[in-house]
């Protein structure tokens, strides 16, 4: 009974965020479907989902799934290469913008799940790697664009759910090897390391790894002294100097925070699922379908908060140490927050099904 009271005290007592982020969203373009992907090259900031219109300046404008703003202005460019299916993941190196996800055609080319196109104009590139399955996640390091998602084979090679290419030719790097039993719904790079989480509980046939875990970035081989142990489905994952921080499902959901070892710093316990996750100076902001931040880690069906709860509307503050912060923008929805990042103007951008944050109008798209 003490150590419940010491945890209620602790989390009714929010601290700031480390870095102050508003709870008003800035201005940026609006979408009429769901944003599911953000990504950065220099100031301009990609956006990718189901939605077939952005919304700026008090005008609708086509966009097929794909679109890109000014990161320090707000003011929505003319980069739109349209893709005929949902775009699920996004990721950005100098000279190329990848996009994965359910489409087939890509700027009016036949490109099934993949595509490699241009950050400057609308068109792809010969880039077109063949995936049996479904692609749900892109990183980008140590000179590669690796692939995380539910898929059998690369170009006819057996690959089970990751898989890597080279950034300077395209090709598959057959060296790569890593391998999981379940899907991988996210993925990070760090050093020499490639955080994968997902529904995963073997990885390379080799158990004690579930739902979180790390590999070479060079051979795919298991890092075997990284053992987190997640207790949950991982939804996203982030990597910043203090260690890996993952936003997951299970009963409710929960966001947590590993040291590089696999450590456990702390963890925050939901009444829906977290399915996003950024940091900035050392605080973890989460998203998801959640409402309400729970006291203790108990809970319930449904995920019911057992120990008591604070209201936060799909979007959560956590401080390096644990603590709940006060930040509390508060987003609609059923779904809520699918992806968070942050990018090199500092702003923490927000997508998802949402149609209002803090009682304003942001449909699907909110930048704070």
């Amino acid at each position: 009974m003490r150590f419940l009271l010491l945890v209620v005290l602790f989390v009714l007592s929010p601290a700031p965020p480390a870095r102050a982020v508003e709870s008003d969203p800035r201005v940026a373009p609006t979408f009429n479907g769901t944003v599911q992907a953000v990504a950065y090259l220099g100031t301009t900031v990609y956006v990718g989902g189901a939605f077939t219109k952005a919304s700026w300046g008090g005008r609708s404008y086509p966009r097929e799934r794909l679109a890109a703003f000014d990161g320090r202005t707000g003011a929505l460019l003319s980069w739109a290469p349209a893709a005929d299916g949902p775009v699920a993941a996004l990721a950005a190196t100098p000279g190329a913008i990848y996009a994965a996800g359910g489409f087939h055609r890509i700027a009016g080319v036949r490109r099934d799940s993949i595509a490699r196109l241009s950050p400057t104009e609308s068109t792809v590139t010969a880039f077109r790697p063949d995936i049996a399955g479904t692609p749900y996640t892109l990183a980008i390091g140590n000179g590669r664009l690796y692939l995380g998602g539910s898929f059998t084979a690369v170009n006819g090679r057996k690959a089970r759910n990751v898989a890597a290419f080279s950034l300077r030719t395209g090709r598959l790097d057959r060296a790569w090897r890593a391998s999981t039993d379940d899907r991988v719904h996210a993925l990070a790079v760090a050093g020499d390391r490639v955080f994968l989480g997902g529904a995963f509980k073997r990885v390379a046939s080799a158990k004690g790894h579930p739902h979180l875990a790390a590999v070479h970035a060079v051979t795919g081989a298991l890092d075997r002294r990284f053992r987190p142990r997640a207790v949950a489905e991982v939804n996203a994952v982030t990597v910043d100097g203090a260690g890996v921080y993952t936003a997951g499902g299970g009963r409710g959901g929960r966001a947590a925070a590993y040291t590089l070892k696999g450590a456990t710093r702390w963890q925050r316990v939901f009444d829906g699922d977290a399915t996003a996750i950024t940091t900035i100076d050392g605080t973890a902001y989460v998203g998801g379908h959640f409402d309400r931040v729970c006291l203790t880690a108990r809970n319930g069906a449904q995920g019911s908060c057992l120990d008591g709860s604070v209201p936060r509307v799909k979007l959560a503050a956590v401080t390096g140490g644990g603590r709940l912060t006060d930040w509390n923008p508060q987003a609609n929805g059923v779904i809520g927050v699918r992806v968070l990042n942050t990018g090199p103007t500092g702003a923490l951008d927000a997508g998802g099904d949402f149609t209002m944050i803090g009682g304003l109008l942001r449909p699907r798209f909110a930048r704070f």
